[in-house]
């Protein structure tokens, strides 16, 4: 599947091998932002590591994303997170997701990664009276955290978008964008620098324990390990159900335009600041280099949608930010993301020294980030039970399989509801 990320990319690296090693500290099943970012922190620290990927680089979340480096929690806030957590835990929590875009950009100036890394921040506006006061407390609630976090006025916001139907907004200055394909090359390239190993194409097939540690099956080979990562987002065959069947996974499908013109960028992102609205039916739009239009959409009915929906975001962009004409496609894609139940990231233990973290909702670049590094520390043999990010059950939700009903339901809802809400 051609993204725009595949078609400015820089060449792809080949990561093919023709053999493994029999033994390493840690092996990393998942070759994500999650995987390579848990891979790079253990070689950092001295480690062995081998990262399994059972297709290509990239052809999951982190490489069909929109590239929205974003700090927070997408259905959630830090008055909500305390109501589950206790504060104690809440707040371990909530400092280290809102770290998650200055640990991004972070890492592409350690390591040199030429990613069109840009720390602009993130917008958020509010759609609706109620949801401006709702904004305005979660920006009290980051920068009692010490984050930079500001509430905006619906002039603020108008003047950052061209568009007048909001009533405040939300701004978080570590926030921003990058090419997400490339971040990813990025963090490939740094694991090997620092001494680890990736394998494309290679599929586990079992993970048995043996000794004190782990047995790796991946095809013919065998690798033992004395610590095992599952970072396979939302996969959910094989191996990869012990996480993927935990959560709600939905479909996404992301746009890009052709090049709009100077004139346009000025009036609706003239600090080139990505947005993301409080709809129920979220409307989003940022840039990159060449100042194509990136934005996505959901789809009540899956067949047929990758070409229905491009027409319709393209339209939506046209309508909402007032574009001379409706924009032609430069690209249209698809991916899947995955919700778990309390819209919180999560870490598992399949056994002792057998790690697994999910959870981004969303917020896959800034959260991957941050649990990487936190699995990666669990490998390292930092006790589970004192991480910030909860330790939970690995338990499959009931009737999985018919998730994907429940989430075109939900976006019929939430359509709905925009529209009473701008009725009202």
């Amino acid at each position: 599947m051609q993204t725009l990320w595949t078609l400015t990319s820089h060449p792809r690296p080949d990561y093919t091998t023709t053999g493994l090693p029999s033994r390493c500290d840690s092996v990393i099943i998942g070759a994500g932002f999650t995987g390579l970012t848990a891979a790079l922190h253990l070689a950092r620290a001295g480690r062995s590591v081998v990262v399994l990927e059972a297709g290509r680089l990239g052809a999951g979340a982190s490489g069909t994303n929109a590239g929205f480096v974003v700090p927070n929690f997408a259905k959630a806030d830090p008055a909500a997170v305390r109501a589950r957590l206790g504060n104690d835990k809440a707040d371990a929590l909530l400092s280290l997701v809102g770290a998650g875009g200055d640990a991004v950009f972070a890492t592409i100036a350690e390591e040199g990664i030429d990613c069109d890394g840009a720390q602009t921040g993130w917008l958020q506006p509010a759609y609706g009276d109620a949801m401006a006061r709702l904004l305005q407390a979660r920006a009290q609630a980051w920068q009692a955290l010490g984050r930079p976090v500001e509430a905006l006025s619906a002039a603020e916001v108008a003047a950052e978008t061209g568009m007048s139907l909001y009533s405040g907004g939300l701004i978080d200055r570590s926030g921003g964008t990058i090419h997400p394909l490339n971040y990813l090359f990025g963090l490939a390239a740094a694991l090997t620098r620092h001494g680890g190993q990736l394998c494309e194409h290679t599929s586990v097939t079992a993970v048995d324990r043996a000794g004190t540690g782990w047995r790796v099956t991946a095809g013919t080979s065998q690798i033992t390990a004395d610590s095992v990562i599952l970072a396979t987002n939302a996969f959910n065959q094989g191996i990869a159900g012990r996480m993927g069947r935990t959560g709600v996974p939905l479909r996404v499908y992301q746009v890009a335009t052709r090049p709009v013109d100077a004139t346009v960028v000025a009036r609706i992102a003239p600090h080139r600041l990505p947005v993301g609205d409080t709809r129920q039916n979220l409307f989003t739009y940022r840039l990159d280099r060449e100042n194509r239009l990136i934005s996505g959409g959901m789809a009540v009915n899956p067949v047929g949608a990758l070409s229905r929906v491009g027409r319709h975001v393209a339209s939506r962009l046209a309508a909402e930010l007032g574009l001379p004409a409706t924009p032609g496609l430069a690209a249209a894609w698809t991916g899947t993301a995955i919700m778990t139940p309390d819209f919180l990231p999560r870490l598992y233990r399949f056994g002792e020294g057998f790690f697994g973290g999910i959870g981004c909702n969303g917020r896959g670049i800034a959260m991957t980030a941050q649990l990487g590094r936190v699995l990666a520390g669990c490998a390292l043999g930092a006790p589970l039970e004192s991480q910030p990010i909860p330790l939970r059950q690995a338990s499959a939700l009931p009737f999985h399989r018919l998730t994907p009903l429940v989430a075109s339901a939900a976006l019929i809802q939430a359509r709905l509801k925009d529209r009473l809400t701008r009725i009202a």
